[in-house]
């Protein structure tokens, strides 16, 4: 457990990075520090391993107060995942990863053989461990750094930022990638990002911080979205809480509208009216996209398949949330959104309006 007791940090210009900060992380959570910029939550996390020393307050890790234990001795018991991974860049992936338990005294040929495990547990191929940073794209190479805070064990990990320098798509992978490591090593965590969606999707707890350092609520993210403390966190959660809150809902027992499916080899048979969509499939039978009568008579001209349907409406599957099951349905041409079996093919369509009378069962 990581306690903060009346904790502050002032700079000598009189600057208040964190103030008063009383906040309990327990053991075996991902909390995660969420705030606009210049709000302390960096501050407050580096203040965790000692890199930042606390003006005030006390600040324990299991118990014992941090100021009396060593700082190298500290940071080697507690893992610490930077943005852009910060890895060494002459050394390869292996010894990077291999760097912390080396440093606590293991051979470098036992830590090696172990980072061989550890890159394989977030997900990255063996081969690549003879490889320089250099050479890895930026979501594998913040793989690496996640796995050279895991190498020694350590019962916390710090991650400070650590998918912001990366696009959407390898962002919303990592995060899937640290829930699975989660649910499976059961560390105790402390993210920091700017991202409120970021924060609410990856979250067992959030701290959001306001300005002048001030923990303005340190709440569940279902309850930060339905109930937030003030106007501030109102405001930087944004007007669409009540949206991002369906993520917490879930969408089993939705109905399922038949869809009117055709393969790619079957459009040139189709006789479509104005109005009418049909769901066209890839040879292995995952949806490839919409098409409607405009786009029959587009693809009879001979335009590609990709020029003449509609690929817009993301998927979702029957056990995933309200949330997802929403954007499905809204974001498809034809209002009915596509449902997925576990390959991948569809077995039914999602109503917009089904997703609000489930709602509404839900909220009693």
């Amino acid at each position: 457990m990581i306690e903060f007791a009346g904790v502050t940090k002032q700079y000598p210009d009189g600057t208040v990075a964190v103030d008063n900060l009383d906040l309990v992380v327990p053991d075996g959570t991902l909390t995660v520090f969420v705030g606009p910029s210049g709000c302390g939550k960096t501050t407050s996390m580096r203040m965790i391993n000692r890199m930042i020393e606390p003006t005030s307050g006390t600040l324990t890790v299991d118990g014992s107060d941090i100021s009396t234990v060593d700082p190298v001795k500290l940071r080697l018991g507690i893992g610490y995942v930077i943005q852009s991974a910060g890895l060494m860049p002459h050394q390869r992936v292996i010894d990077n990863v291999a760097t912390v338990p080396v440093l606590k005294g293991e051979s470098r040929r036992k830590a090696r053989k172990a980072a061989l495990g550890v890159l394989e547990r977030v997900g990255l191929d063996p081969e690549l461990a003879q490889r320089y940073p250099a050479q890895l794209s930026g979501g594998q190479q913040q793989r690496v750094g996640v796995a050279r805070a895991l190498a020694a064990d350590p019962p916390i990990l710090l991650m400070d930022e650590p998918f912001s320098a990366v696009d959407p798509v390898v962002r919303e992978e990592l995060q899937t990638e640290i829930l699975r490591l989660q649910a499976e090593l059961h560390k105790t965590i402390v993210f920091v990002t700017h991202d409120i969606d970021e924060a609410v999707k990856i979250g067992d707890r959030v701290a959001v911080f306001g300005r002048g350092g001030v923990l303005e609520q340190y709440d569940a993210p279902e309850r930060l979205l339905s109930n937030p403390a003030n106007d501030f966190v109102a405001g930087f959660i944004g007007a669409d809480r009540g949206y991002r809150g369906l993520q917490f809902r879930h969408a089993t027992g939705l109905p399922m509208h038949d869809l009117r499916v055709v393969a790619e080899s079957g459009i040139d048979g189709l006789d479509l009216t104005a109005g009418q969509w049909v769901l066209v499939t890839k040879p292995d039978g995952s949806p490839y996209g919409w098409i409607d009568a405009a786009g029959v008579e587009l693809h009879r001209t001979g335009n590609s398949l990709y020029d003449s349907t509609t690929a817009g409406g993301s998927l979702f599957r029957p056990d995933d949330s309200l949330r997802q099951a929403l954007d499905a349905a809204l974001s498809s041409p034809s209002g009915l959104g596509v449902a997925v079996d576990a390959g991948g093919e569809p077995i039914g369509g999602v109503l917009a309006t089904d997703v609000l009378e489930a709602l509404q069962k839900q909220r009693g």
